[in-house]
């Protein structure tokens, strides 16, 4: 397993993280898995075996189950293992059970902390953009925690690049702690990060945490063009849409593209999914969840796998996405300037309109 450091911070994490969404199944996560203490024991077992100090969770999932449930699965390997989790979503139904004022956001973590069973946690993501709260409320809060020894480091997900960047701007201006990790969406199926986020996270020192890099199981290779979903996958379950399909020819086209990789590789079309986000600039780690232990064993297996330059410039011309304005004006007038963020975006690969 390789270890690669979180953005600009000293923090190392391994390339590969375990995530939790499959834990306790409540709700609409039953769609994603009902893992059991039992069985989170045993995926832990096996992600530490491979490798991974990181295990991400969130407060939201199965409304605090999935916390509790991985709690009871690290006694004895606390020190061994970093945790992430989350806060923002709504998890009830007062005034104040979602946001990031500072009330939500202290009484969340300290419930994290009692359900994970730890006096802190390593990175703490805001999980989601609130527009009602003053950024300055939310950035103080947390640069309060940090201070205090409850936090370690902080991270950021589902930000639009606005957003983020008047985020690090507030934090730098009054010396608060500044985010480190960009928990992103990142698949082969969508792009749409590289536009401002990737570019963005290179620029301001974040590492990038990539969050459903086989979008949704799509990309597992068990989705083929004219055959009906399988039978048990989240495509069939009402209680989940993410991600949303805007080009389902462009879809297919990739999984077949896939396909062929991994049959050259005698792999699994998941693990050349996940070997191509580890090879993109500024990804520090993939998260990966599944809901059986062969899956878990397989998606950790892609830590390893190397792609050919051919196999992975194929992958990037059969997944650009559409230059958007006022990228296509730039590839057209700005490219004898770009520098490293540009080219997240702007490669030889991106089809220039």
């Amino acid at each position: 397993m390789e270890y690669r450091q979180l953005g600009g911070s000293g923090l190392r994490v391994s390339a590969i993280t375990m995530g939790t969404m499959t834990f306790a199944g409540d709700d609409k996560f039953g769609a994603l898995g009902s893992t059991d203490v039992e069985g989170a024991r045993r995926q832990v077992g096996m992600a530490v075996d491979a490798g991974v100090n990181l295990i991400d969770t969130a407060n939201m999932y199965s409304t605090g189950a999935a916390e509790e449930i991985l709690g009871r699965a690290i006694e004895g390997r606390r020190d061994d293992l970093l945790i992430s989790t989350k806060v923002r979503m709504v998890v009830g139904d007062g005034p104040n059970d979602g946001g990031l004022s500072r009330y939500h956001i202290i009484q969340q973590l300290e419930k994290s902390l009692r359900r994970l069973r730890t006096d802190h946690v390593d990175i703490y993501h805001v999980h989601e953009w609130d527009g009602q709260t003053p950024l300055e409320e939310t950035l103080e809060a947390l640069d309060t925690l940090v201070r205090s020894g409850k936090i370690r480091y902080l991270g950021v997900s589902n930000y639009t690049g606005w957003q983020l960047m008047k985020a690090l701007a507030i934090s730098d201006a009054r010396g608060w702690q500044r985010f480190v990790s960009n928990q992103i969406y990142y698949s082969l199926e969508s792009r749409d990060s590289e536009y401002e986020l990737v570019p963005l996270s290179l620029d301001q020192g974040l590492g990038i945490m990539v969050w459903s890099p086989l979008a949704g199981g799509l990309l597992s290779g068990k989705h083929r063009r004219g055959q009906n979903a399988p039978e048990g996958t989240r495509q069939l379950d009402s209680r989940w849409n993410e991600p949303p399909i805007r080009d389902t020819e462009k879809l297919y086209d990739i999984i077949d593209l896939l396909v062929r990789i991994a049959d050259g590789h005698g792999v699994s079309a998941a693990q050349v999914a996940i070997a191509y986000l580890l090879r993109k600039p500024g990804v520090s780690s993939v998260i990966i969840g599944a809901r059986k232990d062969e899956q878990l064993a397989d998606n950790l297996a892609a830590a390893e796998l190397t792609l050919a330059e051919d196999e992975f410039v194929a992958l990037e011309r059969a997944s650009a996405p559409y230059l958007i304005y006022p990228h296509w004006h730039q590839a057209q007038n700005a490219q004898e300037r770009f520098g490293a963020p540009d080219l997240a975006l702007h490669n030889e690969h991106t089809p220039v309109p």
